[in-house]
């Protein structure tokens, strides 16, 4: 099922035939589109996975739900996909393809959880912190999320980096020291 050198494969064969045919943009319009369908609806996964569904139905409901959606680049290479049956793969080829996407135009994902939701205001003095941070030709796409658990502060992620300044993480902390009994030796 989840075989990303695959996926990776198929996702730089999209963006170069894409990028010869000056539709990247859309393409990446489509995979984002495609994305947004398999995250908010497991069961069109499953029919893409099901091993019970003839390939000519699994083709039908494709046609059916992108039809006029999608641009005929991802059209015909959602048929390629059929036609190999590597349709089962379509979800992990659309969150390559818009990695590969981001990395090529030079797009930073950040991901910012917070225990209440952000303010539109909030979100901007973010965001104009991270831009003076980086460099004149990078770009950032901005991901929030809420998380009671977090009590206070935020997670910010970006690429390979996770900055916790959450109040959870200080009272896991403070927990764990009394745990390990850090200040035992000091008390006598």
């Amino acid at each position: 099922m989840n075989n990303p050198r695959l996926a990776g494969r198929y996702a730089k064969s999209l963006l170069d035939l894409a990028t010869e045919q000056n539709q990247v943009d859309a393409v990446c319009a489509d995979m984002k589109w495609i994305h947004k369908i398999c995250k908010s609806n497991p069961d069109f996964v499953n029919v893409l996975r099901s091993p019970v569904i003839k390939p000519t139905a699994k083709q039908k409901i494709l046609e059916s739900i992108t039809k006029e959606r999608v641009s005929e680049l991802t059209s015909a290479f959602i048929k390629l996909l059929v036609i190999k049956a590597r349709e089962s793969n379509l979800p992990e080829i659309a969150i390559t393809y818009i990695d590969q996407f981001n990395e090529l135009r030079n797009i930073h994902k950040v991901k910012i959880t917070t225990a209440e939701a952000l303010t539109p205001e909030m979100q901007a003095a973010i965001m104009a912190n991270i831009k003076a941070a980086a460099t004149a030709d990078q770009t950032f796409e901005i991901e929030t999320a809420v998380d009671n658990e977090l009590i206070g502060g935020f997670l910010f992620q970006t690429g390979g980096t996770l900055v916790d300044a959450s109040i959870l993480r200080d009272l896991k902390d403070i927990q764990k020291q009394f745990m390990n009994n850090d200040y035992l030796h000091r008390i006598r």
